[in-house]
């Protein structure tokens, strides 16, 4: 490869590793070229398939600012340059690496940070953007219903009270403060009702009285 081919494909990994938000390195010995094909396809708009060179992939990571790449840049290597889901891809590396074994996966790296095949293996078990989302709102609701229903249980049991009370208020008013009359302001009343006919009786009495004498 000329000089200035080499560096125009070394400008274009570099970019795909600083554009990228994850990269998977791969081993692709064995593969054919249809299988290699099936395998982009699986992977669809999340990420692209690039059978790569490891001298251009080493120069191109390192402007990228990717340390650590230099191990697993040995052999035969395709990368997959993640700008979609990154469980998303990891699964579907993984699961055609069970149907197909000579893919091998050797690692990668995200956030700057080296992964090694294993953790690439364990991202794919964490679950799609999607599928996190999906639990995280259930999650949610799950929580919002049972706030709810701690909420709504003394109030149920408020109005219940209420009711009660309310019902045996229509009996007996004294057993709520402001409602009805008192039995002792009752009382009072009746009171101050007889007190009028009591001083017209006493009036009539000595009126009877004074009519006696006079006779």
């Amino acid at each position: 490869m000329a000089r200035p081919d080499k560096a125009a494909a070394v400008a274009e990994l570099t970019e795909k590793f600083t554009e990228s938000n994850a990269t998977v390195l791969t081993e692709y010995r064995g593969l054919s070229v249809q299988d290699l094909q099936d395998l982009r396809r699986s992977l669809g708009d999340n990420a692209s398939y690039a059978v790569v060179k490891n001298t251009l992939t080493k120069l191109a990571a390192k402007e990228a600012g990717v340390e650590g790449l230099d191990d697993q840049l040995t052999g035969p290597t395709a990368v997959a340059f993640i700008s979609g889901d990154i469980a998303t891809v990891a699964k579907g590396l993984r699961d055609f690496a069970k149907a197909n074994p000579l893919l091998v996966i050797k690692g990668g790296v995200m956030d700057g940070q080296i992964l090694d095949a294993e953790t690439v293996t364990k991202l794919a078990d964490i679950g799609s953007r999607e599928e996190l989302l999906a639990k995280l709102a259930s999650a949610m609701k799950a929580s919002m219903s049972n706030a709810v229903a701690t909420f709504a249980a003394p109030l149920s049991q408020a109005a219940r009270l209420m009711g009660a009370l309310e019902s045996k208020a229509q009996g007996d008013p004294s057993v709520i403060g402001g409602a009805g009359t008192p039995a002792a302001d009752q009382k009072q009343d009746t009171a101050e009702e007889s007190a009028p006919e009591a001083a017209s009786a006493a009036e009539e009495s000595a009126d009877a009285a004074d009519a006696a004498s006079n006779e």
